[in-house]
């Protein structure tokens, strides 16, 4: 009796296929599920319901929910027949042709006896590694990761957490990527449920609650809107309510600090036109935003024009906040038809091969990217922070635009240019002002960056960048530049040409004082064993910080002079520079980096000449 039922469904997703599909292909898709359940056959789910279950609905997936071809939804038919059955790539080959094996065989877990880092991080690079060919392997194991997420109630708690970690960790990120924004809310929200449940079912509570409560306000609001669409002869366009789900207003929440009732953008309202011909997306949306403008009043600042600058995984859409006669700001969405479906389809959306091969050879570059620099970035959190970023667009002085994740500061953009003008950025303009290259981005803002030769990227510089390109280009250079052997006491800071003497820890390292430090008389007294031989010689590679205190006399030009002693003199770089007068009496404290001991000596003998100087000390603390 389940089988009649199954088969019911099979005879309804071919009669819709057939309206899009010819014969043969419907045929094919028909054959693939015969064999696909004759394989299953002894086989079920969790849930007790035969396993055929799962490859239809997948299959339903690839061909409703993503729109794809006969192959692909052939592949989805058998995509778990060679890892769970009797059945091989081989059999599939000689049945259903090259390609529906190739599909079926990328998406089939391999087992090893050894993983290269983990079972499900190999199996992640073993489906993006599909990309050197074409896409659809991934949109196949999207669909099935969607019906699992769907039916995942009948596993067991471990297996539900272990599903949904990997849902939120690479698959929504991937449909983000790929601009599938249907699936990719869906993938959050349920791996969300699964994961945190009694978040989830707050959540929920708060937007059925909200919603209700608003219910009349915005439908008198919509109803306004769509009586000046009908005036102003804008036909066939219509409204509706969006609603931001229960993971997204969470995560709102938490990045601000702030309760349910403080998020902004919990739901929008769309505005969705028709697709036509006759006149430009732009002039269209710019007609309905002036119309709205007209009677509503806008909130100066909100306007995003994403169509004019699409996000990058090509979302478009025409943004603005309007305020409603009971005093709230809406946020609404201008779209066209096509701009809908762009949204659910994603890279998909335009059929035409160029449109597709140019989006998979972009998303090919960032892949090749992140595995020549996988010794520097973990892999996946390479891919996976690649995938899942809100987009910003700046610009340079010229007018070309830059894409960039959300919170990417100046340096992000200048290794976006090229990673020479990265490695040297010294300072930023942005819209003009002179910043520091660390200044965190805003869409729409004008870059500059600025470089000096003599800068070279340090350790610290990987906690101000956001993408990808930036970290793994800063890794490189890292991990290339000399490393002291050791680890500076941090009392007594002992430079090279000093006195000195090493203790070795449990682990190994080796930590260097100088022979007068406190802690090193204390440590010899008690871990005398572990007193190692150093050799803390100059080397021109490195500097270390250091700080002197001047006691003075107050002159004419005292400043400039101890100013010219260390930078012109001594051609030392100055830090830090602080000065107080008390009484005609001067402390001058200077921070500067110096190569060895005798270096600061010669400072410090220096600026004792320098005339009304009483005092120079070195500052250890």
């Amino acid at each position: 009796m389940e089988y009649l039922k199954i088969d019911r469904e099979v005879e309804d997703l071919l009669a819709t296929l057939s309206r899009r599909l010819d014969s043969e292909d419907v045929e094919r898709i028909h054959s693939a599920y015969l064999f696909a359940k004759e394989a299953h056959k002894e086989q079920r789910r969790k849930s007790g319901e035969p396993y055929i279950m799962h490859p239809l609905a997948v299959a339903r997936i690839v061909a409703e929910e993503l729109g794809l071809g006969s192959n692909p939804i052939i592949a989805a038919f058998l995509h778990d027949v060679a890892e769970d059955t009797e059945y091989t790539i081989e059999d599939i080959k000689e049945r259903f042709g090259e390609d529906v094996a190739f599909l079926v065989n990328v998406i089939t877990k391999r087992k090893k006896k050894h993983y290269e880092a983990s079972k499900q991080i190999d199996n992640y690079k073993q489906m993006l590694d599909s990309l050197q060919y074409d896409i659809r392997a991934l949109l196949i194991k999207l669909a099935d990761r969607l019906h699992n997420m769907r039916t995942l109630s009948s596993m067991r708690p471990d297996k539900q957490m272990k599903i949904a970690g990997e849902t939120d960790y690479f698959y929504a990120p991937l449909a983000h990527r790929l601009g599938l924004y249907h699936i990719k809310r869906e993938l959050e929200n349920l791996s969300f449920r699964y994961r945190c449940p009694r978040d989830y079912a707050i959540m929920s509570e708060y937007i059925d609650k909200e919603l209700k409560e608003k219910e009349e306000q915005l439908a008198n609001f919509m109803g306004k809107i769509e009586k000046m669409l009908e005036d102003h002869d804008i036909m066939l366009a219509r409204t509706e309510i969006v609603c931001r789900g229960p993971y997204s207003i969470w995560k709102k929440m938490h990045a601000a600090g702030c309760d349910y009732n403080h998020v902004n953008g919990k739901y929008y309202i769309r505005i969705i036109y028709p697709y036509g011909h006759d006149y430009s997306e732009k002039d269209m949306s710019l007609r309905i935003y002036s119309m709205l403008t007209d009677r509503f009043k806008e909130k100066p600042g909100s306007v995003a024009n994403f169509i004019d600058s699409p996000k990058e995984n090509g979302y478009q859409s025409f943004h603005v906040q309007l305020l409603t006669d009971s005093g709230a700001w809406e946020e609404i969405h201008i779209s066209s038809e096509r701009m809908v479906r762009k949204s659910q389809f994603g890279c998909l959306s335009e059929r035409n091969e160029g449109n597709i091969a140019n989006w998979i050879e972009k998303f090919k570059e960032l892949l090749k990217d992140i595995a020549n620099h996988r010794k520097e970035v973990e892999y996946m959190d390479g891919i996976t922070s690649s995938f899942y970023n809100d987009d910003i667009m700046v610009f340079t002085p010229q007018g070309k635009s830059v894409i960039l994740p959300k919170d990417a500061t100046a340096l992000d953009f200048a290794f976006e240019i090229h990673s020479k003008l990265g490695e040297h950025a010294q300072y930023a303009r942005i819209n003009g002002r002179l910043c520091s290259v660390y200044t965190v981005l805003e869409s729409g803002d004008s870059v500059e960056i600025g470089t000096n030769e003599n800068i070279t990227p340090t350790a610290e510089w990987l906690n101000h960048v956001r993408t990808y390109k930036a970290k793994s280009h800063l890794h490189g250079i890292i991990n290339k530049q000399k490393k002291i052997p050791f680890i500076r006491c941090m009392n007594c800071h002992p430079l090279p040409g000093d006195e000195v003497i090493g203790f070795k820890s449990e682990d190994g390292t080796i930590t260097v004082h100088r022979r007068d430090c406190k802690s090193a008389i204390r440590l010899a007294s008690q871990r005398g064993d572990d007193i190692v031989a150093v050799n803390f010689e100059e080397d021109m590679s490195f500097v270390y910080p250091v700080r002197i205190v001047v006691t003075a006399i107050d002159r004419y030009h005292l400043l400039s002079d101890l100013i010219d002693c260390i930078t012109n003199r001594l051609k030392l770089s100055l830090t830090r520079i602080l000065t107080e007068c008390v009484d005609e009496i001067v402390t001058c404290s200077m921070d500067f980096k110096v190569h060895s001991s005798k270096e600061l000596m010669q400072v410090i003998t220096h600026i004792s000449d320098i005339e009304s100087v009483e005092e120079v000390k070195l500052l250890n603390e």
